[in-house]
């Protein structure tokens, strides 16, 4: 987890110059041996749940050591469980890669794929079972700002951001663009926007501690917009995670046995993530298992309509 100074200050430049966009926390390590291989040969006897994304779509957690792994807890896994309750033929494809950002989905890099990249892949499947993918679930985005988050200086922070993010748009509007053409008009695609494990900044008890988590919630905000409008254009659905991580709002308090009187908005993202975790397993910015059944229960509730 960045939490300094130098991030406040530059998310206190971004609001004034008007960037586009919130600088979300890395969410995971590179874990370039990953290797994922799907079946492409087309059948009449199944329908797929596809699943794409970054260590979210592959519901990684934290061990005892604080080391990410990826876990069958995340919410594509619990997603599944829902969607198979009314369709036994349904199987699961997940193809999500921790550490993946807008780029490294279109081009590749990080992990191991028998075409390419992960939107080649999911490109490829999709053509492959055109007529069978009853579900595609994305999540992407938020790992393109993480060079930005780790530089020091504000000024550069700014700058950084200022470029990031419209490739980072522009990118998932590629993205989402070669998904519907290969899976029709028809197929059902959602995208998911970011919950903001920075409300943990909150808890450091500093006056910039909870500036960087009021600062960061409306960025994050503003960021989730931009990639929700690509995901409506592209005719997906949005499942809206910063909402159902009750992200909004900062009142009222609540008391925690561990931390005193906090925001509500503060105590659920302790509940739902790692963040607010004492080391070696935290601070975390992964989901733990409730809060991947919130967020499988998000994309279930945007399913359904």
């Amino acid at each position: 987890m960045r939490r300094t100074s130098a991030v406040l200050a530059a998310a206190s430049l971004a609001a004034a110059v008007g960037i586009t966009g919130a600088a979300t926390p890395a969410l995971a390590a590179t874990h370039a041996t990953t290797t994922h291989t799907t079946t492409t040969h087309a059948t009449t006897t199944a329908s797929y749940y596809l699943s794409l994304g970054d260590s979210l779509a592959q519901g990684v957690q934290p061990n005892a050591a604080g080391t990410d792994v990826e876990t069958s807890q995340g919410y594509a896994d619990q997603l599944y469980t829902a969607l198979k309750a009314t369709n036994p033929a349904l199987k699961l494809d997940k193809l999500g890669c921790p550490g993946e950002t807008t780029t490294s989905m279109i081009n590749g890099g990080l992990c191991t794929y028998p075409d390419t990249s992960q939107l080649a892949q999911a490109v490829a499947f999709l053509k492959a079972h055109l007529g069978h993918v009853q579900l595609v679930t994305i999540d992407i985005g938020a790992n393109d700002l993480n060079p930005c988050i780790a530089l020091t200086v504000p000024s550069q922070i700014v700058t950084c951001l200022e470029k990031v993010i419209p490739v980072a748009v522009q990118n998932l509007t590629t993205i989402m663009t070669q998904l519907r053409a290969a899976a029709g008009a028809t197929t059902k695609i959602i995208g998911m926007s970011y919950y903001d494990p920075e409300a943990a900044d909150w808890l450091q008890g500093t006056s910039a501690g909870r500036q960087l988590a009021a600062l960061s919630r409306a960025l994050l905000s503003t960021y989730n917009g931009d990639l929700g409008k690509v995901y409506t254009a592209a005719g997906a659905t949005v499942a809206d995670v910063y909402t159902a991580f009750h992200t909004g709002g900062s009142k009222p308090y609540v008391t925690l046995p561990a931390f005193g009187s906090v925001p509500r908005y503060v105590a659920y993202v302790c509940s739902y993530t790692w963040a607010c975790a004492a080391p070696p397993v935290g601070p975390n910015e992964h989901a733990n298992r409730l809060g991947y059944a919130v967020i499988a229960n998000t994309f279930l509730n945007a399913d359904l309509g």
